[in-house]
């Protein structure tokens, strides 16, 4: 099987060429990636969800981050990149029912595992509103680890330091086997921001004031 490809850039967006995603990550080399962020209403209060990442994952393993996101791979367009929905989560939506946020500059670096990486990523931004239970998703087992879901209030005061700590709701990746016996229980973790993939204060707060603004499922 051959490696993943991403398309790359310089800092000024301009496509360079195309590398494998070892060597993408291994010399921060500017490649475009995709985010949604689902919330969902229950009365008048508006949940966000995100999920917690795998701890297999080559950049920020065990880390709690976006509902949903990928990298597009080379020669996709961001309508190609809306499958992440479908993978991860099981979610089939056109990219016309999302809400387009805003583009994020992002420059994250760390070390897994001994191999460091820098991951320098242009990232369309969106959200989209769901009114489904935690149980409604099919994880993506290689992804996904657990997916939770947190009133939209508290992870926003979360992230302006105004409180120190969440109690989110979530549910774990099934069983490999047997996925139609399978009925999900719900877990309860308590979770601070430095948890969380070190997108930046900026980022999550831009992201969390832009989703109030989602329209209704």
């Amino acid at each position: 099987m051959s490696p993943e490809r991403f398309d790359i850039y310089d800092d000024q967006q301009h496509w360079i060429g195309t590398a494998p995603r070892s060597e993408v990550h291994a010399k921060g080399y500017w490649h475009r990636s995709f985010h949604c962020w689902i919330v969902r209403d229950e009365g008048e209060q508006r949940q966000v969800l995100f999920q917690r990442r795998r701890d297999v994952k080559d950049t920020f393993p065990g880390c709690y981050d976006i509902t949903a996101a990928g990298h597009l791979t080379a020669g996709e367009q961001l309508q190609d990149a809306s499958r992440e929905l479908e993978e991860e989560l099981g979610v089939d939506v056109s990219f016309n029912a999302l809400t387009y946020l805003f583009t994020a500059t992002q420059q994250l670096q760390g070390e897994v595992r001994g191999v460091p990486f820098v991951d320098r990523e242009f990232s369309a931004v969106y959200g989209l509103c769901l009114n489904q239970p935690l149980e409604a998703y099919v994880l993506q087992p290689s992804e996904v680890d657990s997916l939770y879901e947190v009133p939209l209030d508290d992870l926003l005061a979360l992230f302006r330091s105004e409180i120190h700590v969440i109690q989110a709701t979530g549910v774990q990746t099934q069983p490999s086997s047997d996925h139609a016996a399978y009925q999900p229980e719900r877990i309860v973790r308590e979770i601070r921001a430095t948890e969380f993939v070190p997108h930046g204060t900026a980022y999550y707060t831009d992201v969390l004031e832009a989703l109030y603004h989602v329209p209704k499922d």
